[in-house]
């Protein structure tokens, strides 16, 4: 019979696990795509433009992205914790 846990320690030993590193959290591809998505809705209906990507300025808009959710997400819960709740709401 494998070992329970008791509730959050898995949790927190993800918390642990994920401070330690410093990789990049969203998958590469599916975050390139939804870039270049959301630059086709700004360019708008003229279709015969199109914009080019260098890799490492899709890296660096992730790199920025994922640095904003972390700031958010960490100010979310020192809220969280303020109003004396456990889960960001």
């Amino acid at each position: 019979k494998p070992r329970r846990y008791r509730p959050g320690t898995i949790a927190l030993r993800e918390i642990k696990r994920y401070q330690k590193t410093t990789n990049l959290l969203i998958r590469k591809l599916p975050f390139s795509r939804v870039v270049r998505e959301i630059a086709l809705e700004i360019l708008g209906p003229r279709t015969d433009i199109g914009f080019r990507w260098q890799s490492a300025a899709i890296l660096a808009l992730q790199e920025a992205t994922e640095a904003y959710l972390v700031h958010l997400f960490e100010d979310a819960n020192l809220c969280a914790i303020h109003a004396k709740r456990v889960t960001i709401m």
